[in-house]
């Protein structure tokens, strides 16, 4: 079972990306991870990643999908695996396919979680980020009655200090949603061409959400102990 989870920033598909991968037991896959993970180890691509990053530029789609196409060839992925927000760009998909193509594999469901624009304004601009122990919270966790949250506060995990980080500020989620809109949502028509895509209404409380998922996954791929 190979799936890949799309959606816009804010939707929630890492959260329902780990969910199941708790459920099925997959390896749960990110490209940060893998860029991270290349570069702590100081392999050739980690090394090569690392001088791009440190010069300010976005590391290559080539570099990212060699580091993918390793990740994916390792043993733990034999039984399937879950790409988390990978592919970006309808390049990149091309690139997956021509890598999962040489591995004698393929993708066989993206799970896109559909969230209004509006919504994911207001969920990612509520959250918070503590100082101390680095955790995020959404904005109903800490304004239960959905009152305001204030931009800073005491963090009720540690006692720190949280904050609003740039990137949760609503210019900022405009701008990433209107370059979700320009350059990820073609991942999707990628997919559905083939049939591959199924969509999730993210809007929903996140038990629901999951809920919907592993019944559209226990009807396509059958239980799994």
């Amino acid at each position: 079972m190979n799936l890949i989870f799309l959606g816009a920033p804010g939707s929630g598909k890492g959260t329902q990306a780990a969910r199941v991968k708790d459920r099925y037991g997959l390896p749960h896959i990110s490209t940060g991870d893998i860029l991270r993970a290349e570069v702590t180890q100081q392999t050739e691509l980690g090394r090569e990643a690392r001088a791009i990053m440190e010069s300010g530029r976005l590391v290559s789609d080539e570099i990212v999908l060699a580091m993918v196409k390793r990740r994916l060839a390792q043993s733990d992925c034999g039984a399937g695996w879950i790409l988390d927000g990978f592919p970006r760009t309808r390049a990149q998909a091309e690139g997956l396919r021509g890598i999962l193509t040489e591995l004698d594999s393929d993708v066989d469901l993206g799970v896109l979680i559909q969230v209004e624009p509006e919504e994911v304004v207001r969920r990612l601009s509520s959250r918070r980020t503590c100082r101390g122990c680095g955790k995020i919270f959404s904005g109903a966790e800490l304004a239960p009655d959905g009152g305001p949250v204030p931009a800073e506060g005491v963090c009720p995990a540690c006692g720190g200090s949280y904050y609003q980080r740039d990137d949760d500020r609503e210019e900022t989620i405009r701008e990433r949603l209107r370059v979700y809109e320009e350059q990820t949502r073609p991942v999707v028509d990628f997919y559905s061409v083939e049939d591959k895509v199924v969509e999730i209404d993210g809007a929903q409380p996140v038990d629901a959400v999951s809920d919907a998922v592993l019944s559209i996954l226990r009807d396509r791929f059958g239980e799994r102990e």
